[in-house]
């Protein structure tokens, strides 16, 4: 028999006590146990994503009731506790008692026999008194009530205020705690758009169009996406709207070449193939062995013939590139702090110092990928994060050390997007504030 809350303890302990990240583990962690019925495996899912999502402020509350401050506890037990409260505060489902003793029993299991009291006495408190516990308000105490309300790390906060309204930083951190449908991006050369909204709907999918781009659809109330007839045809793929906005400002034309330098997974050299019609070439480069031959895969899969995927490292100058590309995407690694609402704890993984070492890759990759450009040419710089770092302060940086001017990006996006900044060549988008992930986007003419 398999205890699924010692599954889901054993998945809290790889991502908050190691490098791991909460996707990768309980995608594998999923498939390891297939074989469990379908609700136990919801179970496992839900509890893992909501305390994560959660985890500040389940911080919060145990401290409310432990005369132990939570960060002197046992990795064990504080996990423990944390999946605990979890169930206690957000699953209506799960009777309290059931929480209490499941808890304490792996306590035991697990070798804590002399803190199974402490385990059994904290979350009896809990369950006892959650409704009484007093939490940070937004007139007292603006920036903890933003963290322990949404969960958010203060220095995240911090950086975001000092560059948004706190109106607008509410409704980010809101954003990543609101369930959202997947967007997909309909493959019109292999199917009607209308042909593939009747095949969805057909399998009870709940179709919505996008307000952006007429391509784009919402899903919602599917089981697995992978089984949908029109994924499994390649008439849609998955991708958030914000990241199909690069290929609208890169706009190739007919036989254009195309250098995407870090494709993975591979969803805008993807995009960018299929604007060219089976034209041009697109080559996704990516450092990443693996993700390269999943990106060959999809490839195949979908039977475009004019793109490849290289492996590739963004940072050494390939010199047979050297102003070979009509079109260079630049997507660089990032924070991913714009993403939080589908990778739950990077906000945690991340940090200041982090965010320093990115910034230098990041320069290195758009000084390096700048020779591939054409006099003439256009290059799109792109990230999936929010900071005035990685996003303004690059974009100066690029334009003070090579010959690029920003062009206007009006005529390439919606109307809905258009504003201060997009008629001088760029776009930050925010969660919650628009229907989109947070990203960042510019288009850049190499001048000679």
């Amino acid at each position: 028999m398999v205890n699924i809350r010692a599954v889901v303890l054993d998945v809290l302990m790889e991502v908050t006590e190691g490098e791991a990240y909460s996707h990768i583990v309980l995608r594998d962690t999923l498939q390891k146990y297939e074989y469990l019925d379908k609700r136990d495996r919801a179970f496992i899912s839900r509890v893992t994503e909501g305390t994560l999502e959660n985890l500040i402020q389940i911080d919060y509350i145990i401290e409310s009731f432990s005369k132990v401050p939570i960060y002197n506890m046992k990795p064990l037990i504080r996990n423990l506790l944390r999946m605990s409260v979890y169930q206690l505060k957000w699953m209506d489902s799960v009777p309290d008692s059931a929480a209490v003793n499941e808890a304490v029993r792996i306590a035991q299991k697990r070798g804590f026999f002399n803190l199974k009291g402490f385990v059994n006495g904290v979350l009896r408190a809990c369950a006892r008194g959650l409704s009484d516990v007093r939490y940070p308000t937004k007139e007292e105490s603006p920036l903890e009530y933003l963290s322990v309300r949404y969960s958010m790390p203060q220095w995240i906060l911090q950086r975001w205020l000092g560059q948004f309204s706190f109106e607008a930083v509410e409704k980010i951190c809101a954003s990543f705690q609101t369930e959202r449908p997947t967007t997909v991006r309909v493959r019109t050369q292999e199917a009607s758009r209308e042909q593939i909204i009747e095949s969805l709907k057909a399998e009870g999918v709940t179709v919505e169009q996008h307000p952006y781009l007429d391509y784009a659809l919402k899903l919602s109330g599917y089981n697995y996406i992978g089984a949908l007839e029109a994924f499994r045809r390649g008439w849609i793929y998955v991708q958030d709207v914000s990241s199909m906005l690069v290929a609208e400002l890169a706009a190739p034309n007919w036989g254009d070449y195309c250098i995407d330098v870090c494709a993975a997974p591979g969803g805008k050299s993807l995009h960018l193939s299929d604007r060219l019609k089976g034209s041009g070439y697109v080559e996704a480069r990516d450092i990443s062995g693996k993700k390269v031959d999943l990106m060959k895969e999809n490839i195949d899969r979908l039977g475009v013939i004019n793109m490849q995927a290289a492996l590739k490292d963004a940072m050494k100058y390939d010199e047979k590139s050297f102003q070979k590309a009509d079109i260079v995407l630049c997507d660089v690694p990032c924070s991913g702090l714009g993403v939080i609402g589908k990778k739950q704890d990077i906000k945690y993984k991340m940090n200041p110092t982090r965010i320093e070492e990115l910034l230098r890759i990041q320069q290195r990759i758009l000084s390096v990928s700048q020779n591939y450009v054409k006099p003439g040419g256009v290059l799109i710089f792109s990230t999936c994060t929010i900071g005035a770092e990685e996003n303004q302060m690059n974009l100066q940086y690029f334009l003070n050390n090579f010959p690029f001017r920003l062009e206007s990006i009006d005529p390439y996006i919606p109307e809905a997007l258009r504003g201060r900044t997009t008629a001088g060549g760029y776009l930050q988008l925010l969660p919650g504030v628009n229907d989109s992930d947070g990203f960042f986007l510019a288009r850049l003419r190499r001048d000679k």
